[in-house]
């Protein structure tokens, strides 16, 4: 197993690193450009350990031509690497440790694996087990209305990948990536294949696919989704893997960040995140290529976990994420939902019925299911913009969500439920005053 090592630099040692490292999903399907030295302190310390590697960008630019933009810059993403240890093995902790006490190192570390727990999945045959719509809920009927959404925003659903032929789904993803790739770790326990990262991003465990339905679903046999004219970009950035008795999501943080990146890169207006990774220590996770995503407009929306606890789950605990809580068919806090991150709203997460394997359908209850009706409903809201000619920033949407929605409590802000419930109904009145 080659170990990845990230290394991220400060911006004035940049001009000492080799020209034209190569993207690193790039390299390993491709190895034309080899480079095997990055900073004379560095290579020292490696060659100290016997270990040889290969340098290769944690990042890949956006511009063709290799030229960093400003936003990728004010990021950090240029500024971090990973390198490729050319030989089975881990490359000794005390080594590590004396890199990282070199006076131009910002971070080393070693690739990190996050789990995020899934909610079990209780196959469902037919609609008539439903007893309720979500949607009625948020005053969803209404803001359709309004707009179905348009094709030109784009939902990113960085999840276990999608089951493409479901014909709930059939021609609504327009984009697909996978970045799974656990080369360089023990994947024993994991499901399916984690191993290849051109192959497609097929769904193999259903949460992908439940939360995809709960988007932009047809409604065949289930509610049609809360954004069904949007458009779907789907990023399998889990795998899944059995823990006890659980089946639980895993992916390396720094893989999520290239699928972050990849969707932001490639047209997302909204990122929908129904996974959450606990801090372990170094830099907080996810927290350069939120900067990036929310420096180009894109709107990120996050489960805050399903433990019912004041766990902080990462992307959903960073600033300026809508993170979201769940609510039962009554309206109110769920036990399970995690309120560690400064949750923006609430949204249905109980028994929600959506798209499944094999072309079935699954009842689902968990932070999970909450976040893509937000998601979705941020999609609404930037559709409506589009078609009168406006562009809704971040601080739009979260100037919105915080005026309009339900308190569920006496307080502005409620630590478990957060400005309240969403309100759809509300909040297409205030984007139409804000429009006009």
């Amino acid at each position: 197993m080659k170990e990845h090592i990230i290394i991220k630099v400060v911006t004035e040692v940049l001009d000492q690193l080799p020209a034209h490292i190569p993207y690193w999903m790039d390299f390993i399907n491709d190895k034309t450009v080899v480079i095997e030295r990055f900073h004379p302190d560095v290579d020292r310390l490696f060659d100290e350990a016997n270990y040889k590697f290969w340098v290769t960008r944690e990042y890949k630019s956006q511009s063709k031509d290799r030229v960093w933009s400003a936003d990728e810059m004010k990021a950090h993403l240029h500024c971090t690497f990973r390198l490729i240890l050319q030989r089975n093995g881990a490359l000794p902790k005390h080594i590590l440790k004396r890199i990282e006490q070199l006076p131009f190192i910002a971070e080393v570390r070693t690739l990190l694996l996050g789990t995020t727990e899934f909610p079990g999945e209780e196959v469902a045959g037919a609609m008539a087990v439903v007893s309720a719509d979500p949607g009625e809920m948020i005053y969803l009927p209404y803001a359709k209305e309004w707009t179905k959404g348009v094709n030109n925003v784009r939902v990113a659903v960085l999840d276990t990948g999608a089951h493409f032929s479901h014909p709930e789904l059939e021609n609504k993803i327009v984009l697909r990536r996978n970045f799974v790739d656990l080369q360089g770790l023990d994947t024993s326990s994991f499901i399916g294949d984690v191993l290849n990262i051109n192959a497609l991003p097929e769904d193999q465990v259903g949460h992908g696919t439940h939360v995809s339905g709960i988007l932009a679903a047809k409604g065949l046999r289930m509610n049609e989704g809360v954004c069904p004219s949007c458009s779907l970009m789907v990023v399998r950035v889990l795998a899944a893997m059995k823990s006890g008795n659980k089946i639980v999501g895993a992916g390396i943080v720094d893989n999520i960040n290239n699928g972050i990146k990849w969707a932001v890169d490639n047209g997302a207006d909204v990122i929908n995140m129904s996974l959450g990774i606990k801090h372990s220590g170094g830099g907080l996770p996810h927290e350069d290529i939120v900067k990036y995503a929310l420096s180009k407009n894109v709107t990120i929306v996050a489960a805050s976990g399903n433990d019912g606890s004041p766990e902080k789950y990462y992307p959903g605990a960073l600033e300026d994420v809508i993170a979201v809580g769940a609510v039962d068919n009554n309206g109110q806090m769920t036990g399970f939902s995690s309120y560690g991150a400064d949750i923006t709203v609430v949204a249905p997460g109980t028994n929600i019925y959506s798209s499944y394997l094999n072309n079935g359908y699954a009842l689902s209850s968990g932070t999970s299911q909450a976040s893509p009706f937000v998601s979705g409903a941020v999609a609404l809201l930037k559709s409506y913009a589009y078609e009168k000619g406006k562009k809704l920033t971040n601080t739009d949407v979260t100037y919105i969500l915080r005026n309009t929605s339900d308190r569920l409590t006496s307080k502005v802000r409620d630590q478990k439920a957060g400005y309240g419930l969403l309100n759809l109904a509300d909040s297409f009145k205030l984007l139409n005053d804000m429009l006009s």
